[in-house]
């Protein structure tokens, strides 16, 4: 089978790798449809490393993906619980949890000391042909989920997690600093949860438009900039909730700065350098909460079912489509954001 696999910093090759064997008792074996390119992807093909976790031998890259069911093992239980038959579409966790830890047991698979994740070195990830997964990171889904949003099941649940994790106050303020995939997922979700009004910001004029097209209250500028015209549309006061949802280098002081005291600020990019920094005396004198999201926890039941009831728009974020041979360069786009890039998959 074709695979994408990186072999050092922006080296993406395309090769070709054996076949998965049949699945083993509680696996299933995937034919997998759609990846999409999240930014963590993008840090690992810069750097050849993501926060502290280095590529150390070829991996094959990718993590948001869904597909379809060519065989199954025995007892080959779904996310639901209910047996999978072959043939089915699934979205994909990609985390696979051990379920048995202090943390799992305590309902925080996210957290699990002993991870695995696709795509996350040494774990190959879905930019390949076909996966073989655990049953119970397979969640079916329904026809009026297309291929590209079953793929993007995986960053809106991060989304999703990390608006739980928000508490969004109703008839609250919101900011949003970064207007990514996941930002634009932030957005819709705030709204949903009822918040007053959602302001974001990013640096590129395109991703705001697409903000504003959502309901997003734009903030046009660079930090400084941005910061001054919240606090003019807010008289001064700022915003129940910030997210931190780009590179979290600058935007960090960012979403600190619009935050009012005794707020709370959720952070959920991962910076290049693995080093937060922010202004102290900015969230201390405020008395500010951070809150890191780490992944997901338990969302695909309630992603599926926003998606399938049209809720939220997920694929029609899509901007970028590729074969999977053309992955080398529908990486090297994405890294530059080239072409107006808001979300690029490729159908594997």
């Amino acid at each position: 089978m074709l695979a994408a696999r990186l072999h050092g910093p922006r080296v993406l090759r395309i090769e070709t790798l054996p076949q998965p064997g049949p699945p083993s008792a509680s696996e299933v074996l995937l034919r997998v449809a759609v990846t999409g390119i999240c930014g963590s992807d993008l840090h690992t093909y810069l750097d050849a490393r993501i926060g502290d976790t280095s590529v150390e031998s070829p991996l094959t890259l990718g993590h948001e993906f869904g597909g379809l069911v060519e065989s199954v093992g025995s007892d080959a239980l779904d996310g639901f619980g209910q047996p999978l038959r072959p043939g089915t579409r699934v979205a994909v966790d990609p985390a696979r949890p051990c379920g048995r830890c202090e943390w799992c047991e305590k309902g925080l698979p996210n957290v699990c000391r002993r991870l695995h994740f696709c795509g996350n070195y040494p774990d190959g990830g879905s930019l390949c042909q076909w996966i073989r997964m655990p049953a119970r990171c397979c969640f079916p889904v329904p026809p009026e989920i297309d291929d590209e949003s079953v793929a993007l099941l995986e960053p809106f649940g991060v989304a999703l997690h990390a608006a739980d994790l928000a508490r969004i106050p109703i008839g609250g303020t919101v900011a949003i600093v970064g207007a990514g995939f996941v930002g634009l997922c932030l957005l819709q979700l705030a709204l949903l949860a009822g918040a007053g009004v959602v302001f974001i910001n990013d640096p590129l004029p395109w991703r705001a438009e697409v903000a504003r097209q959502l309901g997003g209250r734009v903030l046009a500028g660079d930090h400084a900039a941005a910061v001054a015209n919240l606090f003019a549309e807010t008289g001064g006061r700022g915003v129940d909730v910030a997210f931190e949802a780009a590179w979290a280098d600058h935007s960090v002081e960012t979403a600190v700065e619009l935050t009012v005291p005794g707020g709370r600020v959720v952070l959920v990019g991962i910076p290049s350098s693995d080093r937060l920094e922010m202004k102290h005396s900015a969230a201390r004198r405020k008395g500010l909460e951070l809150v890191f999201c780490r992944r997901m926890r338990h969302a695909y039941p309630r992603a599926i079912g926003l998606a399938a009831a049209g809720r939220v728009q997920l694929g029609s974020l899509v901007s970028h489509r590729f074969d999977l041979v053309q992955a080398p360069e529908a990486f090297s786009m994405n890294a530059a954001y080239q072409d107006r890039v808001i979300k690029a998959v490729i159908r594997c």
